[in-house]
């Protein structure tokens, strides 16, 4: 079966998703299983299967692979217990409400995640943790803190393996920012994001 061609008017959303308070951009796809909530989808980004991402503002041309969590939810730690009974109040009393308050500081921590980002399979990033452009995650990383534009990371918790480019090529690509090219000017340099590395494609675009 082939799989319809994406749109730029809807996101293309597999089965079974949870979606709330969440907007998407152009050519962007959900896949299936997935939570999202309280989130932003930059045009073209995607996320495989079963991901779970909440409080979170996703550039465009993301690339977040199944089971990666982003934004993950925290509990109370400094308060008496860390059960949810005592915000999610309302599920166990009748004459309880919810914990607003509670609810709106955990929105109000958001995760942020660069343009022309790598999440990788089963990757999770904290609340208010940036990834700057360029980026790229490593399966199975658990990211507490910033990661600078065009840089790798990986491990528990996650830590610089190297640069994805010099710093020189990154600030070049970044000032290039050909992520909001239009779909057209996209489609024309295809041959060249295909072929080129990417200083010969600064060389050439930049």
């Amino acid at each position: 079966m082939t799989k319809p061609r994406l749109k730029a008017d809807a996101p293309f959303v597999h089965s079974d998703c949870q979606i709330s308070e969440s907007s998407f951009g152009a050519y962007v796809e959900i896949g299936a299983g997935s939570r999202i909530a309280n989130s932003t989808f930059g045009d073209y980004s995607y996320c495989d299967r079963t991901c779970d991402i909440a409080n979170a503002e996703i550039g465009k041309f993301a690339n977040i692979a199944s089971f990666t969590r982003i934004g993950a939810t925290d509990h109370p730690m400094e308060k008496a217990s860390l059960h949810h009974f005592h915000y999610r109040s309302g599920d166990y009393w009748a004459d309880a409400d919810h914990d607003a308050d509670w609810f709106a500081h955990r929105t109000g921590r958001q995760a942020w995640i660069g343009h022309d980002t790598w999440i990788g399979h089963a990757a999770i990033i904290k609340p208010e943790v940036k990834i700057g452009h360029g980026a790229v995650v490593a399966s199975g990383a658990i990211v507490t803190k910033d990661v600078a534009p065009y840089t790798i990371v990986a491990g528990v918790t996650a830590q610089v393996i190297r640069r994805r480019y010099a710093e020189s090529v990154a600030e070049r690509m970044i000032d290039l920012a050909w992520w909001d090219w239009d779909h057209t000017q996209l489609r024309a340099a295809l041959p060249d994001f295909r072929a080129l590395r990417a200083e010969a494609f600064l060389e050439k675009y930049g």
